[in-house]
């Protein structure tokens, strides 16, 4: 019997995928492990693989396809057996809600009640038509799945009837279209650019979601602290011209930022408190260090994570850093490697921004944020003005777990080992 493959979920908060590519045509024969497709998710272009052996019998979605989980993409079944349709459906289902985000509200409204209801899930004897992958759900979510009512072709249960047995109540609709464009073009017809409105990546989408709910559910404060970067410097300079002398052309070359991410761990030993999460009754403490540190690309920002960071040498977490940025920059991330990090590193001192404060990347409890080194004045130990190098570290923190103090002292230890970087060699 054909089977319907469907949009699947590959991210915690995807909720629509882009079906960038497809290596595969109608007709052709693949097997299990093989490539199908590339699929852009909210975090990254992931390959989708065959888990059902078969000829490829029917594409649906063409590539380009922005489609709620769940959706139909392509068929697999036997040579010459014919495709199912993937619109006959129930008379109820006009719409059907997409795979719910961790906060456990549809992304889209719930479709419009009717006097009609799904037609029940269909049986074959004793066996629920499900796709695998609705029933892998059902099953994580404790779901029977012989009482879904099935919206898939012939009856068939498929990811969104899961989805809306589980769902709760749908969000009000947004407003439909753009907003606020009511512009005057320029009065001589020569602009910056052309008006145009740019469809939402589904990177941008979730970033805005989580800044938004971040910004209104944390109560932020935030902390400043002036580094003297001469020393930091320095040392770096000499590491690096050792590395290109033992490795040539191919030396690991360190960045500041390296730096930045070793010490940051190392405060993070000296005060843990920052180390932490709200989790609503409690407040979780994290033995380990997982870094997180913001990426820029050209639709959005991914933050790739660093495991285990409290027990990494200075190279180790170079090495982790620069694979994970190659990664980031190619949209090679699998979820997990934008997951579970307990403190975040951003930084905006390549650009010239000599200082800000970021928002914090929920749950971590403190978020750190690194300008650009400048010359600039300073008062020496002596009392003499001389030329320094200064950076300024800001600190964002959610005060529901963390306290002026502790984000005070924070700071103050990764001041102190910032300016006698040697400490970090050790």
């Amino acid at each position: 019997m054909a089977e319907i493959i469907d949009m699947p979920k590959l991210s915690d908060t995807m909720s629509v995928g882009t079906l960038v590519k497809w290596n595969i045509k109608e007709g052709q024969v693949v097997a299990f492990g093989d490539i199908l497709a590339e699929i852009e998710t909210d975090k990254a272009t992931m390959e989708l693989s065959c888990t059902v052996p078969g000829t490829i019998l029917k594409i649906y979605a063409p590539a380009g396809s922005q489609l709620p989980v769940g959706d139909p993409i392509c068929a697999i079944g036997k040579k010459d057996e014919v495709a199912p349709d993937p619109k006959a459906k129930a008379p109820a289902a006009k719409s059907a809600p997409a795979i719910p985000e961790s906060t456990g509200i549809p992304c889209v409204p719930e479709a419009p009640k009717s006097s009609n209801s799904p037609a029940p899930a269909q049986t074959d004897g004793s066996r629920t038509k499900i796709s695998p992958y609705a029933k892998r759900m059902a099953e994580k979510a404790a779901i029977n799945a012989a009482s879904l009512s099935g919206t898939g072709p012939g009856g068939r249960v498929v990811a969104r009837d899961v989805v809306a047995a589980g769902s709760a109540p749908a969000a009000p609709a947004a407003p439909a279209g753009p907003v606020n464009v009511a512009v005057t073009p320029p009065a001589d017809g020569k602009g910056i650019q052309a008006d145009a409105d740019q469809p939402v990546s589904g990177m941008r989408a979730t970033i805005a979601r989580r800044l938004v709910e971040s910004k209104n559910t944390v109560p932020h404060f935030y902390l400043e602290v002036e580094v003297d970067a001469a020393p930091l410097l320095a040392m770096r300079e000499t590491l690096n011209k050792r590395l290109a002398e033992a490795g040539g052309e191919s030396a690991l070359k360190l960045s500041v930022n390296d730096f930045i991410l070793k010490a940051s761990a190392e405060a993070l030993r000296k005060i843990p408190a920052v180390n932490a999460s709200w989790a609503g009754t409690s407040i979780r403490q994290h033995s380990a260090v997982h870094l997180a540190f913001g990426v820029a690309l050209e639709d959005g920002l991914v933050t790739p994570v660093i495991r285990d960071a409290h027990s990494k040498s200075l190279k180790e977490i170079a090495l982790d850093a620069k694979a994970l940025i190659s990664k980031a920059r190619g949209k090679k991330l699998s979820p997990a490697e934008m997951s579970g990090s307990t403190f975040t590193v951003t930084n905006l001192g390549m650009y010239g921004v000599t200082g800000f404060f970021g928002i914090i990347n929920t749950p971590n409890a403190a978020i750190l944020s690194v300008g650009a080194t400048i010359k600039k004045p300073v008062v020496d130990a002596q009392d003499r003005i001389v030329m320094g190098q200064r950076m300024i570290i800001g600190l964002s923190g959610d005060h529901r777990v963390v306290d002026g103090a502790n984000g005070a002292q924070f700071l103050q230890a990764l001041k102190q080992i910032l300016e006698a970087p040697t400490s970090i060699l050790i």
